[in-house]
């Protein structure tokens, strides 16, 4: 053990004197390496065989990385597959980090002891939520239409109207995923108000809403307290979500940025204001609340196929560029928000800001205006409106031939990782290594059987 001690310290010191940085420049500047680390450490990627592991070779490498210091994130071992090598010879991956300066002399080590050692690209992607939890960290406000901020807000000069805003505040805030969502003691003027949004719009559904509108609605009215004289709870509708489409509700302060919005879809978690506009403007808000909420988004989110297509735009957005961001923002307005889609020869709303707009709604089913087919394509880079009716709104075949054109869209972008959603967990895994591969395929492979069994006891 001294012998080997002493060897691997002889290869530092050689290794530093034949300057080698230059090749890790190189490897910096095609992204092998991740050093935008404060503490000076470094994340490498390696791929390396070891010849005879049962004699010394085994130990020797190990030893490269204990006398570095170095952090090991994940390591696996197979089977070497090249027609030369023999059985006692094994092919490794490891992820690991060390120290920045130390980096040259890791790789020149392990060649000493290791065959084709290599690196391989880690690209720097945005931070993005792993697991339900992270989503606690996912509430950064666009406060551009905030009652406090925009002098145009209807709220912005009752100074109690703001204080009762900072309490939902505080309260979305503070919240943390698991925990049971807060319940609302409703003001006599808040209820009037969701009462008047309440009766006008509901007047219109029957004529201007999808039949998945419809029948959730209906629903929610059975079963979750959705009447003119009262506002429903957040922990209510997100309970009859759960049951439907495994969406839930956790709540938000206000207006979120697309990333950490986007984000939380990925999760099938919707986040959704509880505060409700000023009374002053019923008809109108410049922001999310909860009759836009409860009276747009909740309906549609207890459909499979809407449930699964918002999913699939959340999914789409984790790890992804601004660019694409933007993207998938304009995506979600033209769907999610103001979609519309053919209905038995008709046209029929689905878009949350029709549904939870009276004046928008009505407008949107004129002849005033223009119609589009829904093209992905086209539909991420084309000019909206937030403060006027929209000039342009796309038709969907049907929101299960929306779903499939939006998942087309998806594989496309560029992504140096392919994720996978665990439902058992509610969870993100990066499929970056072999294994993680075989595990999602072997549960693939499972569930199939029992598919591949129901049919047979049909037939």
């Amino acid at each position: 053990m001294k012998t080997e001690l002493v060897e691997i310290s002889g290869q530092k010191e050689e290794a530093s004197k034949e300057k080698e940085m230059h090749a890790i420049e190189s490897l910096n500047r095609r992204g092998s390496l991740d050093s935008n680390r404060e503490d000076g450490r470094t994340t490498v990627i390696l791929t390396l065989t070891l010849c005879n592991v049962r004699k010394s070779e085994f130990s020797k490498a190990a030893k490269v990385f204990e006398m570095l210091e170095t952090q090991i994130r994940h390591f696996e071992t197979r089977r070497t597959k090249k027609p030369k090598n023999s059985d006692d010879d094994l092919d490794i991956f490891v992820e690991c980090e060390v120290h920045s300066a130390d980096v040259s002399i890791l790789i020149t080590s392990l060649k000493r002891v290791a065959e084709d050692v290599k690196t391989r690209r880690e690209d720097k992607v945005p931070w993005f939520p792993r697991k339900i939890q992270d989503l606690d960290k996912c509430h950064h406000l666009i406060t551009t239409y905030d009652p406090s901020l925009d002098h145009g807000h209807p709220g912005y000069a009752d100074l109690e109207y703001k204080k009762r805003r900072a309490f939902f505040a505080d309260l979305a805030f503070n919240y943390r995923a698991g925990e049971p969502l807060p319940r609302i003691e409703y003001t006599t003027q808040e209820t009037a108000t969701w009462r008047e949004v309440y009766r006008k719009l509901s007047s219109l559904y029957p004529t201007h809403a999808c039949t998945q509108y419809l029948d959730a609605f209906q629903q929610l009215e059975k079963y979750c307290g959705y009447q003119e004289d009262n506002i429903p709870q957040l922990q209510d509708v997100s309970r009859f979500l759960k049951e439907k489409t495994g969406f839930q509700l956790r709540p938000a302060a206000g207006l979120l940025s697309a990333r950490d919005f986007l984000a939380s879809l990925a999760f099938r978690v919707f986040q959704s204001t509880q505060y409700i506009r000023h009374f002053s403007s019923p008809m109108h808000s410049p922001e999310p609340d909860c009759c836009h909420e409860l009276l747009g988004h909740v309906p549609m989110l207890a459909d499979k196929d809407f449930a699964q297509f918002s999913q699939d735009i959340g999914l789409a957005s984790l790890g992804s560029s601004e660019a694409e961001i933007e993207k998938l923002a304009t995506l979600y307005w033209f769907t999610v928000e103001f979609g519309l889609c053919k209905e038995n020869g008709s046209i029929k709303a689905y878009g949350a800001g029709l549904l939870s707009s009276y004046g928008e709604l009505m407008y949107a089913l004129s002849n005033k205006p223009e119609y589009k087919p829904f093209d992905p394509e086209v539909t991420a880079v084309h000019p909206y409106q937030d403060q006027a009716f929209q000039p342009v709104y796309f038709i969907a075949e049907n929101l299960e031939d929306a779903k499939a054109k939006l998942q087309n869209y998806a594989i496309k972008i560029k992504k140096p990782f392919c994720l996978h959603y665990d439902p058992y967990t509610s969870s993100i895994e990066v499929m970056n290594t072999p294994q993680k591969v075989k595990r999602a395929l072997q549960q693939m492979k499972e569930d199939l059987k029992k598919l591949c069994l129901a049919l047979e006891n049909l037939s």
